[in-house]
């Protein structure tokens, strides 16, 4: 009798983590909370806000470019999940000033508003594109860091991209959740869907992947099959450093830029 208890018990507990953990699944993927503080940008910034179809606004961010001699590919970023996109949008106009960014606050992200989800990150990644298209004569890369990454291989699905730059992707959101929670029911429970390496078999799109040698958060297993399944990887550069601290990295400044040229090149 008391080993069913016991098992009941066992067994009544992991439903209650089970419940909790598909009930907070939105906020564990997106932490908005995490992204509310950005640095103040310079002169020339602004921001623009975007209609969505439900009624919500997004805030898309963008900073000039200094004076370049000739037309070069607007760069369009796509920031991590505890990412603020003024943040992206600076580091980028600070790495590439001949360059014009731009970078979007997602869905839920302050100042954007709404609920973040992964279905609203990649329509509102679409929304930004079609608002920068028309002054970007030479063309638009997307630049994804993380979960960004896959929200910039989607969008290559849907409109044309002079290149994509992905910075620590990951194959598929469902298996990178099976991997770090492989005692939950994952595969089941999840209700968002990020499926780069799928996007990107069909895609004849010029490709550049960073990734992190000790990368915990997204493993070697998750990364390598969105490398196999890009059909026009221009590059691939692998740094010694972890997930969060690449970016201080002083290889990630020079691999960044390289990755850039990568995939403009005639």
């Amino acid at each position: 009798m008391w080993l069913l208890k016991l098992t009941l018990a066992v067994a009544g507990l992991y439903a209650v983590v089970v419940a909790v953990v598909y009930v907070l699944q939105s906020w564990l993927i997106f932490p908005a909370g995490l992204a509310a503080f950005g640095p103040d940008l310079p002169a020339g910034a602004r921001h623009v806000e975007l209609a969505t179809e439900d009624g919500e606004r997004v805030v898309l961010v963008r900073l000039p470019a200094r004076q370049a001699a000739e037309p070069r590919p607007l760069l369009l970023g796509f920031a991590g999940n505890a990412w603020n996109a003024d943040a992206l949008a600076l580091m980028l106009h600070q790495l590439f000033p001949e360059h014009e960014v731009a970078a979007l606050h997602y869905r839920g992200y302050a100042p954007s508003s709404g609920s973040p989800s992964a279905a609203a990150l990649l329509d509102d990644a679409r929304r930004a594109h079609d608002q920068l298209a028309s002054d970007a004569k030479a063309g638009i890369v997307a630049i994804g860091l993380s979960i960004g990454a896959a929200v910039a291989a989607d969008l290559a699905t849907a409109r044309p991209l002079r290149g994509i730059v992905m910075v620590t992707p990951f194959d598929s959101l469902r298996e990178l959740a099976a991997h770090h929670y492989p005692w939950l029911p994952v595969r089941l429970l999840l209700r968002h869907r990020m499926e780069a390496a799928e996007a990107l078999r069909d895609l004849d799109v010029q490709t550049a992947v960073i990734t992190a040698e000790n990368d915990t958060i997204v493993p070697a297993a998750r990364s390598a099959p969105l490398r196999e399944a890009a059909r026009d990887l221009r590059s691939h550069i692998a740094i010694a450093a972890g997930h969060n601290d690449l970016y201080d990295h002083p290889d990630f400044a020079g691999a960044l830029r390289a990755s850039v040229a990568a995939v403009t090149r005639d």
